[in-house]
């Protein structure tokens, strides 16, 4: 903040993405929403909307001012009209309530977005030490899904025993998708109540949390041997994942890293399955968010850094066999990667 000459900085952050807010006060949000307001003395103040939160700030942070408000954004305006000539700003600013960015303001906010981002990228050494820890958890979590995938199971039921798991570790929050089926599946929800088939195809991504820090998996297994195509479709992913965080070392671009990969899709004549019809993201950066900068996108030119944590993950469709997915969390290093899953990087097969 001194060296972007801020003298006040608020940070928003509700049940879903808590990450800025988290990363000035220390407190995981779970409902409503949250404002902090940290002043260039190190002071914090959090603002609260819900009777319960802030009763829980209370007991689980130190060194805060906890409010509780039921507007928030007019608490937090009238603290800053006291300070409206200093240099104030805010992150993210764009999911702030009007009513705090309204041009009548006596006071303004800068955009402080991309400073808290870089901050948020860049992790320290106790940050990737806390993701370490999600990432070996993850693969224990993923152990438990091969062990709880059979036919006859509905997906509710697959992943009530994962998450059973992760809370009987201590782990708070796990964000989980999945899919299972055939061709027919196009990618990956929540939990439904169909029921797992003898030859469905089964992928996940699991993503626990460590000191409020999120590591990510992603894996396909099958119920019952796999086919020939299967394992086929199967080594084409592995070669993109593999090509992809190849490529990862400082200085690189997410887009360089997502090329890397969707140029293996493109080399077998599948180019289409690597465009918006079919996937998101090859990938993403991990940290007090599930799904944190950057995106790994061929239009995203955020250079990597060493320290910052990304899981590289071609999930796509594939007209043969469906939707599979294959990911892995890493950290930059001064001079490529290092891989934090240690799960193994092959089509599982469940005896049926």
């Amino acid at each position: 903040m001194k060296e972007a000459g801020i003298d006040g900085l608020v940070l928003y952050g509700n049940a879903w993405q808590g990450d800025y807010l988290r990363y000035a006060a220390d407190f995981g949000i779970l409902e409503g929403h949250g404002l902090a307001l940290l002043q260039a003395d190190g002071t914090c103040a959090l603002y609260l909307d819900s009777a319960v939160e802030a009763e829980r700030a209370e007991a689980e942070t130190t060194g805060l001012k906890i409010c509780f408000a039921r507007d928030v954004a007019r608490a937090v305006s009238g603290e800053l009209e006291r300070v409206a000539n200093h240099h104030l700003a805010a992150a993210p600013r764009r999911f702030l309530p009007r009513f705090l960015t309204d041009e009548t303001r006596r006071y303004s906010l800068a955009d402080a977005t991309a400073l808290v981002d870089g901050l948020l990228m860049r992790k320290l050494p106790a940050e990737i030490e806390s993701l370490r820890r999600a990432a070996a958890l993850a693969d224990e979590g993923y152990a438990v899904f091969c062990d709880a995938a059979r036919p006859g199971r509905a997906q509710y039921e697959l992943v009530a025993e994962v998450e059973a798991f992760f809370r009987s570790k201590g782990c708070p929050d796990n964000f989980m998708i999945m899919g299972s089926g055939g061709v027919d599946v196009r990618g990956m929800t929540p939990p439904s109540e169909r029921r797992l088939a003898n030859g469905d195809l089964v992928t996940t991504e699991l993503t626990p949390a460590v000191d409020g820090y999120f590591a990510q998996i992603c894996r396909t297994l099958v119920l019952g041997r796999a086919g020939a195509t299967q394992q086929r479709a199967f080594e084409l992913y592995r070669e993109a994942m593999e090509a992809g965080i190849a490529a990862v070392r400082p200085g690189v671009t997410a887009a360089d890293i997502a090329r890397a990969e969707n140029d293996v899709f493109r080399k077998y004549g599948l180019g289409d399955y690597v465009t918006n019809k079919y996937t998101r993201v090859r990938g993403h950066g991990l940290g007090l968010f599930v799904d944190s900068k950057p995106q790994l996108l061929e239009d995203v030119n955020v250079p990597l850094e060493a320290g910052m944590v990304i899981i590289v993950h071609p999930n796509t469709y594939h007209p043969e066999v469906g939707y599979m997915v294959l990911g892995d969390a890493l950290v930059v290093t001064e001079s490529g990667a290092e891989v934090l899953t240690r799960t193994p990087r092959k089509l599982f097969e469940v005896p049926v």
